[in-house]
């Protein structure tokens, strides 16, 4: 299985929260696991937020960035390019996404078509989740609650 994993699911990896076990177990049967390089700052910026915030201690949201950081290399990053950010472009106004829910579908399209393999997009956020779906990406959790 190949699996795209955005933002809001990566960060159940590093920080202990609902699903955080379901996508440890996604991630290690993949046999491959890419994200868009947005999803580095995005990471490191919700971490950041929730140690400002106070909901996360400093020395826990360091250990959890480096943590993050070490196996950054381990992942298929995909490039940010004028093709993705085109789609993303159109992807954002017909699926009424964010800007960075937008971009991260973009890449999972664009990642699928190079690998001509299907793509199970791993997300926690209900727009990029249903974005997926209607776009031909199996959406992952199975079902959104």
């Amino acid at each position: 299985m190949i699996v795209y994993v955005d933002s809001s699911a990566f960060a159940k990896r590093y920080l202990a929260e609902a699903g955080s076990r379901d996508v440890e177990a996604l991630v290690r049967q993949a046999d491959a696991v890419g994200t868009a390089l947005i999803t580095r700052p995005e990471i490191s910026a919700a971490i950041a937020k929730l140690v400002r915030l106070g909901s996360l201690d400093r020395q826990h949201g360091e250990a959890a960035l480096r943590a993050f950081r070490r196996q950054w290399p381990e992942l298929t990053a995909i490039q940010l390019t004028e093709a993705i950010t085109a789609e993303a472009d159109t992807l954002a106004w017909e699926q009424d996404l964010h800007a960075c829910d937008a971009v991260h579908l973009a890449s999972a399209l664009s990642w699928q078509r190079a690998l001509e393999r299907a793509v199970t997009l791993a997300t926690y956020d209900k727009d990029l989740w249903r974005g997926a779906q209607r776009v031909g990406l199996v959406a992952w959790p199975e079902r959104r609650r």
